[in-house]
């Protein structure tokens, strides 16, 4: 008797899971029968093996965030017409869906297929990178600088995956290699960040000449010129540089962070506090705002004030963990 009901249970459970897909897929079905999509699926209907239909149909859903549902246009456009773009296409949306194996799958066989096409191998670096295989990764973009040394981007990606995985001295080379090769402001800037972080007196030789090539990017290079000046402990020539970050872009968060982590560590705590209520106003989204705020709180002895903004802190950022033991060492 038990085993009976136990079978019956089975099979109602596949009755309802048959149910719930019929029912998805009637849902979809009337979704393409109305506008935006329904002209494309009365045209894919007329002519079902036009491959550059069911591929115009996946795009359209994708620009509406429907990346579920465009996944099987991708598919079908691929099944029937295989091509470099639509493969390309299709693996963004297997990222987009949380399909990393099928990406993997399809990546290595348009490698095989396209060996010409840098491109696949590139993006799987990418896909491995993201799935946290990262010599997986490493070795693509060293095979990729096999076939082609010059390759300024791939070298410029290894460095900043480099960077991820704490590799300094080898994300410095292939970051410096990258610039060398196309000194640009991306590469130069993401050398100079590096620079920057490494305390290396490089980062204003470097910033000064991006701001000579081109303007644009003046905040940005400023900025990391502030930075360094900061971690050098060169405290006016910092608050000079986050200054006239803020005067170009009053909306500017890091660069009043910057500044009030400078007058904080010069203990200006009133300045500091200012500097990073100033933060908070400009982003109230901000957790190293209400962070450094509970920080001047807690240097003048307003525990209260300090633990409120500790918990703003956390609410807004998770893994913040200096506030976390903050809030511990204020309860305790």
């Amino acid at each position: 008797m038990i085993q009976r009901w136990k079978t019956m249970g089975y099979c109602l459970l596949g009755l309802l899971i048959a149910g719930c897909k019929q029912g998805n897929t009637d849902k979809i079905g009337q979704l393409l029968s109305k506008p935006p999509y329904a002209g494309l699926t009365d045209s894919i209907k007329a002519a079902p093996q036009n491959a550059d239909l069911y591929l115009a149909r996946g795009v359209r859903l994708s620009q509406n965030n429907l990346h579920e549902v465009a996944t099987a246009d991708y598919e079908k456009a691929w099944q029937l017409a295989p091509a470099e773009g639509t493969a390309l296409q299709y693996i963004s949306n297997l990222m987009l869906v949380d399909q990393p194996g099928t990406a993997v799958s399809l990546l290595k066989q348009c490698i095989e297929k396209y060996p010409d096409n840098n491109s696949f191998r590139r993006r799987l670096s990418e896909v491995y990178a993201q799935a946290g295989a990262n010599e997986e990764a490493l070795d693509q973009y060293n095979q990729l600088l096999a076939k082609d040394s010059l390759d300024f981007e791939t070298w410029y990606e290894k460095g900043n995956l480099l960077v991820q995985l704490q590799d300094t001295a080898a994300a410095l080379q292939a970051l410096e290699r990258s610039y060398a090769l196309q000194p640009i402001n991306y590469t130069g800037l993401s050398l100079a960040n590096l620079y920057a972080n490494t305390k290396s007196p490089k980062t204003l030789a470097l910033c000064d000449a991006l701001i000579a090539r081109d303007t644009t990017y003046i905040n940005e290079a400023s900025f990391l010129k502030g930075v360094y000046y900061s971690d050098t402990k060169q405290y006016a020539a910092a608050l000079e540089q986050f200054e006239d970050c803020i005067k170009r872009n009053w909306k500017f968060t890091d660069a009043y962070i910057e500044k009030g982590i400078v007058l904080y560590d010069q203990k200006q705590y009133d300045k500091a506090m200012e500097t990073f209520r100033m933060a908070a106003t400009v982003s109230n989204t901000s957790a190293d705002a209400y962070f450094w705020m509970a920080r001047c709180y807690e240097a003048i002895h307003q525990n209260d004030q300090a633990l409120q903004n500790y918990q703003r802190a956390l609410s807004l950022d998770k893994n913040l963990q200096e506030a976390r033991d903050a809030i511990k060492r204020l309860k305790g």
